[in-house]
């Protein structure tokens, strides 16, 4: 019947769908035209991803030495002179020997200009980072058994060797300031293996969150740094509480008051904060502003030297910086899982303040810079030198403006940095009598 013939027909018809569904489909390359392109391996990409990688194979070959050169050597000599004295003091900060300091801005500029996106900033020693480092290399080296005091340069590791003594199969001949360097560059070693692979997780840190952190750790800074002012002879403090049990020991050792460091540190404020206001006002008229910071260092260094303050008064010297590079050494693999917790923050604090400045200026100038790759660069500039005997680094707001207003146009200013930084540590470095500021 019609009807009959009707049932049949839907029924054919939904078996035929059914097994039209069922049919695997053929996808042809015809479908996505530029998928063989994309999967392929040919020359072309492998030079695409090493210039990706390498940014300084991108701009070295078109750079422009008449227009750039000036500017470039002109910021590159500034920032490293400013960079001398804030290397020594960043390191005391650190709880380390202040030629480690020396050594971290010289390897730092140097990576961050082959593998760095940004063209302004400058990646050294920060302030906040080295006082987050501080407290995990106080912790250590108390754990450790030793007192929290710097090392005496004597016991500086020369190219014989390098240990911590504490049977974590490092060599016994080191003190406290040998092992603080072996828990800096561990740390420092782990931050950058975090920042290469999980940096992105900086990006949920709002800008109140960040400016909160560095206002609170200039303040604890800013602490640490009274007791050399007045000369006191008291205890690192550690852990929650640390900066009102610090300024609990300087007021109870306010009458120990060295009064050759007193007079040092007033004379040096005296000069220091008018400069600055100067160098603020007229920064216009100046095509760079004036390196107060080296004439102060150079001054009390040699105030220091031919007034033996030291052996007079009692007055703190930072000692003696020894000439060259130390034999690289690896992270102490066996801290790893004591300090693997203290260095996520860390490393997520550095590379987010480094990827906001280098977005920022990159803003400001009219290009652009990648992430990723920054994410890569600073993650490089701590663990190739944690072998090195340095510590963490990341971008530092003061001295990337310094560098901007300065005529910086690309990171050759980071090279020339470098090399000022280097000829501090072969030539003016082993003078005796680095006064402490």
């Amino acid at each position: 019947s019609w009807h009959g013939e009707k049932a049949v027909m839907q029924v054919s018809t939904k078996s035929q769908y059914v097994l039209r569904a069922q049919e695997p489909k053929r996808v042809s390359l015809r479908t996505f035209p530029y998928s063989k392109e994309t999967c392929s391996c040919t020359p072309a990409k492998i030079k695409d991803c090493v210039l990706g990688f390498f940014p300084i194979l991108q701009w070295l070959p078109k750079y422009n030495f008449r227009e750039y050169l000036l500017g470039d050597v002109m910021s590159g000599v500034i920032v490293g002179v400013l960079l001398v004295p804030q290397s020594i003091a960043y390191s005391l900060l650190a709880g380390l020997e202040p030629v480690y300091g020396l050594y971290t801005s010289f390897f730092s500029c140097i990576i961050y200009c082959i593998f760095g996106t940004s063209r302004h900033i400058s990646v050294s020693i920060f302030g906040v980072v080295c006082l987050m480092l501080g407290q995990v290399v106080d912790r250590e080296v108390e754990r450790a058994g030793y007192q929290l005091e710097p090392a005496v340069p004597s016991a500086l590791p020369g190219p014989g060797g390098h240990g911590n003594g504490t049977g974590n199969g490092t060599e016994p001949l080191c003190d406290s300031g040998c092992y603080a360097m072996a828990v800096a560059a561990t740390v420092t070693f782990i931050s950058g293996v975090y920042q290469v692979r999980v940096g992105f997780v900086s990006v949920y840190l709002s800008d109140s969150l960040l400016s909160g952190f560095v206002t609170g750790a200039s303040i604890t800074v800013l602490t640490s740094q009274v007791k050399y002012l007045l000369g006191l002879d008291i205890p690192r403090s550690g852990g929650v509480g640390s900066l009102i049990t610090t300024w609990m020991n300087i007021f109870r050792n306010i009458h120990s008051t060295n009064i050759c460091d007193l007079i040092t540190s007033f004379l040096c404020f005296l000069v220091l904060v008018p400069a600055k206001e100067l160098n603020e006002r007229f920064k216009s008229k100046l095509k760079a502003p004036v390196p107060v910071e080296l004439f102060v260092v150079v001054a009390a260094t040699l105030a220091s030297h031919f007034g033996k303050l030291k052996e007079n008064y009692g007055s703190s010297i930072s000692g003696h910086i020894p000439t060259g590079f130390l034999p690289p050494r690896p992270p102490v693999w066996t801290l790893i899982p004591s300090v693997a917790l203290d260095a996520i923050p860390i490393a997520i604090i550095g590379f987010a303040i480094t990827v906001s400045l280098s977005e920022m200026f990159a803003k400001k100038h009219g290009y652009s810079v990648r992430a990723n790759q920054e994410m890569y660069a600073i993650g490089f500039c701590n663990i190739i030198p944690s072998f090195f005997h340095c510590f963490t680094t990341s971008a530092a707001l003061a001295k990337t403006l310094v560098k901007e207003s300065t005529g910086c146009r690309t990171q050759m200013s980071g090279m020339v940095t470098s090399l000022v930084i280097l000829l501090v540590l072969l030539v003016i470095a082993p003078l005796p009598g680095w006064k402490l500021l």
